[in-house]
């Protein structure tokens, strides 16, 4: 069968247009409208409420409700896997990758050994 997309470059370069490009004109329009602000300010106090309140809804969702192969893998052990990568962030004093590196070396392990 033919692939529709192309070559994997072509499949690279489109979701770089697709997905990452859109995402970096917000970013950096955030950090042109937001240059002189008051970081303590109540629409800067805001904006970081409502993307932590988007990041933790993701999370959730994606832990409760995963799709694709991370849905083989039991809630026990993907609530397990993040247990262990906050403690990995706390214990590192705040340090995301440790974070991210615990957890997803705990599901991975823990992803093997169960489904074998």
């Amino acid at each position: 069968m033919i692939n529709p997309v192309g070559t994997g470059l072509e499949s690279a370069l489109l979701i770089l247009l697709a997905c990452a490009f859109p995402t970096q004109v917000w970013r950096w329009l955030g950090v042109l409208i937001g240059q002189g602000m008051n970081e303590d300010s109540e629409v800067i106090i805001f904006v970081r409420y409502v993307a932590a309140a988007i990041i933790a809804a993701f999370v959730a969702q994606v832990l409760i409700f995963p799709a694709g192969a991370l849905a083989l893998v039991p809630l026990w052990l993907r609530l397990g896997a993040t247990v262990v990568g906050l403690t990995g962030f706390f214990l590192s004093r705040n340090n995301l990758l440790v974070g991210v590196l615990s957890g997803q070396i705990a599901l991975i392990t823990g992803a093997w050994w169960w489904l074998g």
